[in-house]
């Protein structure tokens, strides 16, 4: 999603230029182009898909609706075992129309990860529950920090279900950095992805994600937890943004990785 303007063919050929090895991959590009032809065209590049994105949106009340769902994210396992990636990042879901009720939204998650856990267990795959900053709550995902997102992983076998450890949506959290490596401990951490938090956020605030190194969080002390928690697993950077978006691909590709190595590992 940080160089979404790039087709698959693009991206593959821009991510060989700059060393690249590893590629986060998202569903809407995959199933355009192809799920078979994707996983042909990235292991002709020698490139390691690191994880699929996304699954989720499981908090439907409605019978009809639910059993959507299920399906899509049934699917969204298979992809992903397609693709040669052991881990399929779940977003979960808002409050459902006319609802206000948080704590059922969770439970409803609950239940679906009853089901869908052991269909990716024997498809190879691991589902990551990704918390959201809390402003998406209502619309995007009711699982707001990373406490709520392991509270609701460790109801289920390690080899099913983890959390993804995102920087944008959990900076601002005192009590993460003890999540963290509560989630390490466990060998529940089964994504790592970096985005900064700039101000003002625009109009909408999706596709508010800094580009590293442009805004408050400091990436590298994130790393550094990350990694105390035993995690040795590859880091994505993710950005949504609409400036980067609108500029060459390569050029975006290239800055990052620059970005990365100068605010994250040096």
């Amino acid at each position: 999603m940080t160089v979404k303007q790039l087709t698959l063919p693009d991206l593959a050929d821009a991510c060989g230029e700059f060393g690249v090895r590893n590629v986060g991959l998202w569903r809407e590009p995959v199933r355009s182009y192809g799920v078979d032809a994707t996983a042909k065209l990235v292991r002709g590049a020698g490139l390691t898909v690191t994880t699929l994105c996304r699954g989720g949106f499981l908090t439907a009340i409605d019978p009809v609706a639910r059993a959507r769902a299920l399906g899509d994210n049934r699917r969204a396992v298979d992809e992903a075992a397609s693709l040669g990636t052991d881990t399929l990042v779940l977003v979960s879901g808002g409050l459902p129309p006319g609802s206000k009720d948080l704590h059922g939204a969770r439970e409803r998650i609950a239940d679906a990860l009853a089901e869908l856990g052991p269909y990716a267990e024997e498809r190879g795959v691991r589902l990551a529950i990704e918390a959201l900053h809390p402003m998406y709550a209502a619309d995007r995902c009711v699982v707001s920090t990373l406490a709520q997102a392991l509270d609701l992983a460790e109801r289920f076998p390690a080899h099913q279900v983890g959390v993804a450890v995102d920087t944008y949506h959990i900076w601002w959290d005192d009590t993460a950095p003890e999540r963290i490596a509560r989630a390490g401990a466990a060998e529940r951490i089964r994504a790592f992805q970096l985005a900064d938090w700039t101000n003002p956020l625009p109009q909408g605030v999706l596709n508010g994600r800094g580009q590293i190194g442009d805004g408050a969080i400091d990436l590298r002390e994130w790393k550094g937890r990350v990694e105390a928690a035993g995690y040795t697993g590859p880091i994505e950077v993710e950005l949504f943004n609409e400036e980067l978006w609108a500029w060459d691909g390569r050029e975006v590709l290239a800055e990052t990785a620059a970005r990365f190595m100068e605010h994250v590992l040096q």
